[in-house]
This record gives C-alpha cells, sequence and structure tokens, in this order.
C-alpha cells in the first residue's frame, strides 16, 4: 500500500508540469522569489543577519525569524495550496492533501527561504557601495 501510494504520488508530482494550469508551477515561485527579495531588503534596512543562517546560528531569535517568515508566506502558501487542489480536482477528481502540500513548499517554501539571505547581503552590500561612493564624492575639493 505505502508502495503504490508513493509511486501515485510520483507519478501525479512529475505529471503536474504538462498538465492545466502548469502556469502556477511558475508563478508560485515567482511571488515567493518577490516576498524572499522585499523581506530580505526590509531585513538589509533593519541591519538583520541572512534569514536563513540566522534560523541555524541563532537559537535566541530563531523563534521570531521563523514567525516573520511564516507571516510572509502565509498568503502564497494559501495560494499555493488552493491553486494546487484546483489542479488535482481537474485531473484526478479528488484531492491529495500531502501532495498539495509538497507542491506548496517545493514552488512556494524553498524559493522563498533560499533567496530571502542573499537578497538582505546584495542590498547591504549595495548600500555600503552607494554610501562610500557619496562620501567620497562629498571629500574631493572642487577647484
Amino acid at each position: 500500500m505505502i508502495d503504490d501510494t508513493l509511486q501515485r504520488m510520483i507519478d501525479h508530482l512529475l505529471g503536474r508540469a504538462s498538465g492545466p494550469m502548469h502556469f502556477r508551477l511558475l508563478m508560485q515561485p515567482a511571488m515567493a522569489l518577490f516576498l524572499g527579495i522585499r523581506d530580505g531588503m526590509n531585513d538589509s534596512k533593519s541591519a538583520k543577519p541572512a534569514y536563513l543562517w540566522s534560523i541555524f546560528t541563532h537559537p535566541d531569535g530563531r523563534a521570531q525569524l521563523l514567525k516573520s517568515g511564516l507571516k510572509s508566506l502565509t498568503k502564497i502558501l494559501t495560494m499555493a495550496l488552493l491553486l494546487d487542489a484546483i489542479y488535482q480536482f481537474i485531473q484526478f477528481r479528488w484531492i491529495y492533501p500531502g501532495e498539495g502540500i509538497v507542491v506548496a513548499i517545493v514552488l512556494a517554501v524553498i524559493p522563498y527561504v533560499l533567496i530571502r539571505g542573499p537578497a538582505n547581503r546584495i542590498s547591504s552590500w549595495w548600500k555600503f557601495r552607494r554610501s562610500t561612493r557619496i562620501a567620497k564624492h562629498r571629500t574631493v575639493r572642487v577647484r
């Protein structure tokens, strides 16, 4: 029974790329990346460390970081689960919640978590680069 369920799940997950509503395979990661970049830039403005790195290395602030990430991901996770449920109902005439959760994690959570920290670092680097360039311009004497 477990082998049949696992095989069905793999077949269904691989079949999603060519089935109806395949546009969601692009839109869900795009929205997750957008939110991750936005939150990473906000982290940079607040001088917070990189998101994923902080989750693993700062146990005292882990709960707050996870709460912040979950708050940002709630809408995209809800949309991902809803879109996958609609897809499953159209394609299979049945809804498999486990598959929906796997798809939501792969298409929304992973891209968000992977981009938030680098967006923070790039934004911090960009602000530092710009501030040093402005400081150099101010110190140049006009003749």
